[in-house]
C-alpha cells in the first residue's frame, strides 16, 4: 500500500500525517501524537482527530472522481470515544455511499491497541477542479 500522492501540504507535514490508499473509496490516514498534538488537558486536541479525518475522507473520495474533478467537503460529524495522548492514531475512512455530485463517508479512528478513538460520518461534494478564474 503506497502512500496516496496528497503532496506536500503545510498541514500534513505540521501534523506529521501520512495518507494511504488502500483501494478505490478506501483510505486510511495516521498521526503519530506527540506534545505538539495535545490539548491544555493533555490529549489530542479534537481539531487533530478532526483534520485527520476530514483529510482521509477527502483521499478516499478523491480515489472515485473522475479526472477534471475535486471534492469539498459539506458536512463531518464526529464523535469521541476515547481520549488519547500518545502513540499512533489511525483514521480507517470507506466511501459509503458513492455518488455523482455527493458521496458519504463513514471513518473509524483507532489508538495502537486496536480501541476506539473515535468515528466519523461526513459527506463530500463532487466539483471541477478549481482554476484561477473560479
Amino acid at each position: 500500500m503506497a502512500e496516496t500522492d496528497t503532496g506536500d501540504f503545510p498541514l500534513k507535514r505540521h501534523l506529521g500525517m501520512t495518507i494511504r490508499t488502500i483501494e478505490p473509496g478506501h483510505a486510511e490516514a495516521g498521526i503519530d501524537i506527540g506534545e505538539h498534538h495535545l490539548n491544555p488537558n493533555g490529549v489530542a486536541h479534537g481539531s487533530v482527530v478532526f483534520a485527520m479525518v476530514d483529510t482521509a475522507m477527502g483521499a478516499a473520495v478523491m480515489s472515485l472522481v473522475p479526472d477534471g474533478m475535486a471534492c469539498t467537503t459539506t458536512d463531518i460529524h464526529v464523535r469521541f470515544a476515547r481520549p488519547v495522548s500518545s502513540g499512533r492514531i489511525v483514521a480507517d475512512t470507506v466511501v459509503t455511499k458513492p455518488g455523482r455530485t455527493l458521496m458519504h463517508i463513514e471513518s473509524r479512528v483507532t489508538n495502537d491497541e486496536g480501541k476506539l478513538v473515535a468515528t466519523a460520518t461526513g459527506a463530500f461534494m463532487v466539483i471541477p477542479v478549481p482554476t484561477p478564474e473560479t
